[in-house]
């Protein structure tokens, strides 16, 4: 059960990453950049690694975010027909690390707490 968990947690974290590329490029009344998607990044993917942590265990944690990479990096270089998906401006930066800072953090914050069976065993 927690294995399926997992795989459904990194399912979830390659399709935002798709859907956050593909909205980046969005901009208010045609001239304005709005990357609503890196706040979007900022939310989802720490609540990924934490839900990843938390239900299936601290060291699985990491597995939601490397999926984001893999994908947001895949996708962005090569995607469909070839095409370079992920803009090479500041909105691109601003999305690698809206996701990604802030879930390194979640991983550093869940691999820091002891866990119950650890602190069980030392006594």
């Amino acid at each position: 059960m927690t294995r399926l968990l997992l795989v459904l947690l990194i399912v979830d974290a390659a399709l935002l990453a798709v859907l956050e590329l593909f909205f980046l490029p969005l901009r208010v009344g045609g001239t304005v950049p709005f990357p609503v998607t890196v706040l979007v990044a900022a939310v989802t993917t720490p609540l990924l690694v934490r839900l990843a942590g938390r239900l299936v265990g601290p060291r699985a944690a990491f597995a939601p975010l490397v999926a984001w990479v893999l994908v947001l990096v895949v996708v962005g270089l090569f995607g469909p027909g070839g095409d370079l998906v992920l803009l090479q401006d500041w909105r691109a930066l601003l999305l690698i690390a809206g996701g990604a800072l802030p879930s390194a953090m979640s991983i550093g914050g869940l691999l820091a707490v002891p866990s119950k069976r650890g602190a069980a065993d030392r006594g």
